[in-house]
């Protein structure tokens, strides 16, 4: 493990240091939780306190908040502390864990399949007739990629998930624990007798582009023809369902448990929280913010801020939630 001196810190976040401390950082941790070793850092004022009885030896501060240093402790003011902590969690990272050999002899690979080279393929792993895997990339135990799919360079799959059949998938990506690329999409309609359902066949595949990460246990469909897309440096957190034929654009943002239904589109840079729902065919316009829990059952235009279920213009959702609250506290008065 590696230390670094105070001033090593500050030419990696390119700070204004404030302090001093002889004491080496070895990692991170929050205030409450960090010891002399160890920097942490503050977003807001309502931490200073917090700061003041931390055992951190150094943290990072936004430039605009003030507080104190104690003898053989240190601050760096900085614009931004989380994006300033992203590059010390960069420096701090451990690393994945390793591979003893880059192919584990209990992986099936069928003949017709091209691997790329310094590839890494873990135990147990399957893949399928016809596949394509480019240089660098990295497969963890117990991955399943079936026939015609492609991957891209230096993607990362981690253990558990299935791709799916003909799944077309760019460079750079992630795939966190037990995501499901490529399942059959939602689709049944009542037989014409009315006593039974009649699944509809999911012919069509995914489309997924460069830089995209999807978190563990999500679920993206496979198009009932033509195909679900996800551009370039999408997000996609936990347990999220994408359904079948969604077309989502470049540098989305999806926070977990969000459901989009059947042909729903995000255009480009929509940023969705936690608890979404949207109604099937929608589309959400250029730069969309949706809050958590909010439920969308029609087209959104570019730029708006959505709050609620059903949801509404965030300044007016507000505004109604807080006539609700004075109407409540009044009638508990009488």
């Amino acid at each position: 493990m590696k230390l670094y001196t105070i001033q090593e810190i500050n030419d990696i976040v390119k700070g204004e240091l404030i302090g001093e401390t002889n004491n080496k950082i070895s990692g991170a941790e929050q205030l409450d939780k960090a010891n002399e070793n160890q920097i942490s850092f503050i977003i807001s004022s309502k931490y200073v306190n917090d700061w003041e009885q931390s055992k951190a030896s150094v943290a990072l501060i936004d430039y605009r908040i003030k507080a104190d240093v104690k003898e053989n402790k240190a601050l760096i003011k900085v614009k931004n502390p989380e994006l300033a902590m992203a590059k010390l969690l960069e420096v701090f990272n451990p690393g994945p864990p390793s591979f003893a050999i880059d192919i584990h002899p209990s992986a099936t690979i069928d003949k017709t399949a091209k691997i790329g080279e310094n590839c890494k393929i873990g135990a147990n792993c399957y893949i399928g007739k016809n596949v394509v895997i480019s240089d660098n990339v990295v497969l963890y135990p117990n991955v399943t990629v079936l026939d015609d799919t492609k991957i891209g360079n230096s993607t990362i799959v981690w253990s558990g998930t299935v791709i799916r059949e003909r799944t077309e998938i760019g460079a750079f990506c992630i795939f966190h624990t037990n995501v499901s690329i490529g399942a059959d999409g939602f689709g049944y309609r009542p037989s014409e007798d009315g006593m039974s359902l009649v699944k509809i066949p999911q012919i069509g595949n995914v489309v997924i582009g460069n830089a995209v990460e999807i978190g563990a246990n999500t679920c993206v469909d496979r198009g009932k023809f033509s195909s679900t897309r996800i551009g370039d440096g999408t997000k996609i957190d936990n347990l999220v369902q994408i359904a079948h034929n969604c077309n989502i654009g470049r540098s989305c943002i999806i926070a977990g448990t969000t459901g989009l239904a059947g042909g729903v589109t995000l255009e480009d840079g929509v940023m969705l929280g936690g608890g979404v729902s949207i109604k099937e065919q929608c589309t959400l316009h250029t730069g969309v913010k949706i809050g958590a829990g909010t439920g969308i059952m029609n087209d959104v235009p570019a730029g708006k801020v959505m709050l609620g279920y059903p949801a509404q213009e965030a300044k007016d959702m507000l505004k109604e939630w807080a006539v609700v609250r004075r109407f409540v506290k009044e009638f508990a008065n009488k």
